[in-house]
């Protein structure tokens, strides 16, 4: 079996985990209704300012989402670059996996004829 803890992080390696932890999925949620500050993205959830702060990193550290820092506000905003790439590679699995459904459907047709009525 192949060794993986010595592997480069790709973009997309950061984007999965990322994507991992509920908490990083409603934020993306919520950015994907428009732009929003720190506080309007922390309000629903009961956890310590730093604890979401080190989520909105993980998120900004993956490409999917940027922040600025307007005087005392940090407005946060969603990058869909890079999950439009997991989306792809996510549909590239599909399509294989498709395929070979597919294919081990007509084989079983293929030694298991359906019966006509």
């Amino acid at each position: 079996m192949p060794n993986h803890q010595n592997t480069p992080e790709t973009p997309l390696d950061s984007v999965f985990h990322a994507l991992a932890d509920p908490t990083r999925r409603a934020v993306i949620q919520q950015l994907s209704k428009g732009p929003a500050t720190v506080s309007e993205l922390a309000a629903p959830f009961d956890m310590a300012l730093p604890s979401f702060l080190q989520h909105l990193k993980v998120l900004e550290d993956s490409g999917l989402m940027t922040s600025k820092k307007s005087g005392r506000v940090r407005t946060c905003e969603m990058d869909i670059q890079n999950l439009s790439a997991a989306g792809g590679w996510i549909d590239h699995q599909r399509a294989i996996w498709e395929g070979r459904l597919g294919r081990i459907d007509q084989y079983l047709n293929k030694i298991h004829p359906k019966e006509k009525d």
